[in-house]
């Protein structure tokens, strides 16, 4: 059967958005048209984005050249590890928490020490709780499992210097986790940069968001390691 023919309605155009007497603008007469003149020895090129034919420095040309090197060979599994940094919230809050157990400052160990000479007495005071640093102290403290969590930076370079020690961490059982920034960890304790940071023990007040803390770690890290351990990057 033929189906009945359905006469096609043209529509008309539609109606332009200025719908209203749309007349050449009278060109101001005190306005005169001065065309530039781009060629050769003529008018001052406009200014243009150059960013991808500059000569960058030596350091920016690496850390780029890092980046796309690390997308496209395989990364193994120990050294992808460094990319699964603890997200924002949990970050937020170790640093909360570290920054209450600052070591003193160099003035603030002057003063401690004027004070001392200036009392006569010696230190009988309790040792006070402080966040530990450096490579080679975290380690000792780690394998006599004095350590209690371990924060690692994401960036260190060499990173050989901490590779191994998620693994060490655990094997000893104790909690670690992989921040952003040595830069960040090392104005924890007043230094430009720190490798790796590590508590021993926390005061009574913050026992609670110490083991809260402490048991995310170990959900995100400790526990996960054997699928860590297989996950390839790149």
């Amino acid at each position: 059967g033929n189906m009945p023919k359905v006469k096609k309605v043209k529509k008309p155009a539609p109606v332009p958005l200025s719908s209203g007497k749309t007349s050449k603008k009278a060109p101001n007469p005190l306005i005169e048209k001065r065309p530039r003149n781009f060629s050769i020895g003529g008018d001052i090129q406009p200014k243009r984005d150059l960013r991808r034919f500059v000569r960058w420095p030596k350091y920016i040309r690496l850390q780029r050249q890092r980046k796309t090197l690390y997308q496209r060979l395989k990364v193994p599994p120990s050294i992808n590890q460094f990319t699964l940094t603890a997200d924002k919230s949990l970050a937020t809050n170790i640093f909360k928490l570290l920054k209450k157990y600052q070591p003193e400052t160099p003035a603030e160990k002057k003063t401690r020490l004027r004070n001392m000479a200036a009392t006569g007495k010696t230190e009988t005071s309790k040792k006070p709780v402080v966040v530990k640093y450096g490579l080679n102290h975290v380690t000792a403290l780690v394998e006599k499992k004095k350590a209690q969590l371990v924060i690692i930076a994401h960036d260190v370079d060499p990173i050989e210097l901490v590779v191994w020690m998620p693994a060490l961490c655990r094997k000893m059982n104790i909690p670690y986790c992989i921040v952003k920034g040595k830069s960040r960890l090392g104005r924890v304790v007043h230094k430009k940069n720190a490798a790796v940071l590590c508590l021993t023990g926390v005061r009574a007040e913050d026992k609670n968001s110490f083991s809260n803390i402490i048991s995310t770690v170990k959900t995100n890290y400790n526990d996960k390691y054997d699928e860590i351990r297989k996950t390839w990057g790149g």
